[in-house]
């Protein structure tokens, strides 16, 4: 997504997810200032998150995630959308 990032990820032991996810934004953030020539804040310092307590959760979250993409009018189909784990099914 142009503003945002959908993820769905299983942590590990002794890996926090504001751990991980502090470290994708920090690796982003510092590419994207990079390659924009920019420098200072690139992402909100907040998060949302939200527990799978089942698999038919992680589903439904995966579906969504996948299908955000077309929801904003971005491509017409998930596999269209080139970031999207739907292109790789």
């Amino acid at each position: 997504m142009p503003t945002h990032v959908h993820a769905l990820v299983a942590r590990s032991e002794g890996w926090s997810l504001s751990r991980v996810v502090h470290g994708w934004k920090s690796f982003a953030a510092n590419r994207a200032n990079q390659i924009l020539g920019t420098t200072g804040r690139f992402w909100a310092p907040e998060y949302f998150d939200r527990v799978m307590r089942a698999e038919t959760d992680a589903e439904t979250a995966r579906v969504y995630i996948e299908e955000n993409p077309v929801a904003a009018g971005l491509c017409t189909r998930p596999e269209a959308w080139r970031w999207s784990s739907a292109s790789a099914r």
